[in-house]
């Protein structure tokens, strides 16, 4: 199969590019730069255009057979107008997922986000059959992606993954590991708040189920590790794969935020207070399944950012 793989140099684009290249898929990798380094042998390596303007995407999207869609403004950020999230997340998929209906791609994948459903905690337990409610302009944007893939014309699969980590992740993922790292007590003792989470080898067997299986063909799912944890959990796994004990101070949660606010970290308070726990049922239903256990892939992210042994503390950056 041919696939083409849009922000192919990125934190989950990289390693699917990969995997995909292995399991024998003939890859045309969109990236900004073409001089791009650690992409597999074999991949053939194309220009990705500026999505912050139009796109004319039939030159890539002719002769593939999938079209894996990643491309976009990935992470939220009040500093980021409205209009960005538009124009490089709605408008550009919308252009691409038009190219690949006129292509007649066989499937199109698409790389949502939770934060189309919900804002960044939730009361109870999310499923597809929720109606969404995006809090943010970056939700809004995927959204409104998801309904242009609708519409395009050709086959699609959504995916709406839960936050994503594994090596080389950043964001608040990378602010834990280092501050795990720190020989130092964390006042995360007390948060029992559940979150669900998504090891990146598990969103790569996503997107594989969703490009070979026919269970997948005009479905949305959320993708989640099965088991959610909480930030304490987290966190203990992150300083036992070290070598360490948990160290977790049991903080009140009110202390604590306002401990965050002085230190002007607001966007920080519902990411670790707030719970959100979005189940994958309806996607193992369909037939995948997860490919490796939350403690198992918090351990390898962790001995991936670190090439000392294990016990000493990492100083590589989520």
């Amino acid at each position: 199969m041919k696939v083409l793989v849009t922000g192919a140099s990125g934190f989950i684009g990289r390693p699917l590019t990969a995997a995909l290249a292995e399991a024998g898929y003939q890859v045309r990798a969109a990236v900004r730069d073409p001089r791009t380094q650690g992409l597999p042998p074999g991949v053939e390596v194309a220009r990705q255009p500026d999505l912050g303007s139009p796109v004319s995407w039939p030159p890539l999207a002719a002769g593939m057979d999938a079209v894996v869609h990643l491309a976009g403004i990935a992470h939220v950020g009040s500093e980021i107008p409205e209009a960005s999230y538009e124009r490089a997340n709605h408008l550009a998929t919308a252009e691409l997922a038009c190219a690949a209906a006129a292509a007649r791609v066989r499937r199109f994948v698409f790389i949502s986000s939770i934060r189309a459903q919900t804002g960044p905690a939730a009361n109870a337990p999310l499923s597809e059959t929720d109606e969404p409610r995006p809090t943010d302009a970056y939700g809004r944007s995927k959204l409104a992606a998801e309904a242009a893939v609708r519409a395009a014309g050709a086959p699609y699969t959504i995916l709406r993954p839960t936050l994503v980590y594994g090596r080389g992740v950043k964001g608040n993922v990378a602010s834990l590991l280092r501050l795990a790292a720190l020989p130092l007590p964390l006042p995360f003792g007390a948060l029992s708040n559940r979150r669900s989470l998504l090891a990146l080898d598990n969103l790569i067997a996503a997107v594989r189920f969703a490009l070979e299986d026919a269970r997948a063909a005009n479905e949305t799912f959320i993708v989640a590790d099965p088991k959610a944890i909480s930030v304490a959990e987290f966190v203990s796994i992150l300083r036992a794969a070290m070598g360490r004990k948990p160290w977790l101070v049991p903080v009140p949660t009110g202390l604590l935020s306002a401990m965050l606010k002085v230190v002007r970290r607001r966007a920080m308070i519902e990411r670790l207070t707030g719970a959100l726990i979005a189940e994958p049922r309806k996607l193992m239903n369909a037939g995948w399944q997860p490919v490796i256990d939350i403690e198992t892939a918090i351990t390898r992210m962790v001995q991936a950012a670190s090439p000392r042994k294990s016990g000493t503390a990492s100083r590589s950056t989520p």
